[in-house]
């Protein structure tokens, strides 16, 4: 089964979204400051299609924050209860809006990994009886080993026995 390509933009863009509705009624200000920040980070993934640290730091990212937003919603739900009949839409609304955010969050996580093995990623997760993290090393050369080439580059100048100096200028 093929995975569906999920473009990263969209997924910034539907993330930004759901925070900025979580954030109308309820949440404080360590839930935005949180999200919008692993959100720059997803910008910055965006804008520099090659690199691998910055969709990396992204996955990493959400990851904590779908730690960080269940401990704000089991802190900070109750103390909305007591709102007036005109104010609890707003809530329903933002709190919905919350928690559907973190419920994509495991999927958005998914698609990321897919795009950081896209882009050359090689960490490898392996779900098989206890969850470890390896290094894939079939590219690995190790520098004990010299190749021919750099071994007949000697920097010596074998006929004199002296090393070459830098080119002088008169």
């Amino acid at each position: 089964m093929e995975i569906p390509a999920v473009n990263l933009k969209a997924i910034v863009l539907m993330h930004w979204l759901l925070t900025i509705w979580g954030c109308m009624a309820w949440l404080p200000p360590s839930y935005a400051w949180g999200n919008f920040s692993v959100l720059a980070v997803g910008v910055w993934a965006v804008a520099q299609r090659d690199s691998i640290d910055a969709v990396l730091m992204f996955l990493i990212g959400i990851a904590v924050t779908i730690l960080t937003d269940i401990i704000h919603f089991g802190i900070y739900y109750p103390l909305a209860e007591g709102l007036a009949e005109r104010n609890r839409d707003t809530f329903r609304f933002s709190a919905g809006m919350a928690i559907l955010g973190l419920l994509l969050k495991p999927v958005s996580c998914f698609f990321v990994y897919q795009m950081y093995r896209e882009r050359g990623g090689d960490y490898n997760v392996n779900f098989a009886g206890f969850p470890s993290v390896t290094r894939n090393r079939d590219a690995y050369q190790s520098i004990d080993q010299q190749d021919q080439s750099t071994s007949s580059a000697n920097p010596f100048n074998q006929a004199e026995g002296t090393k070459p100096g830098p080119p002088h200028s008169y």
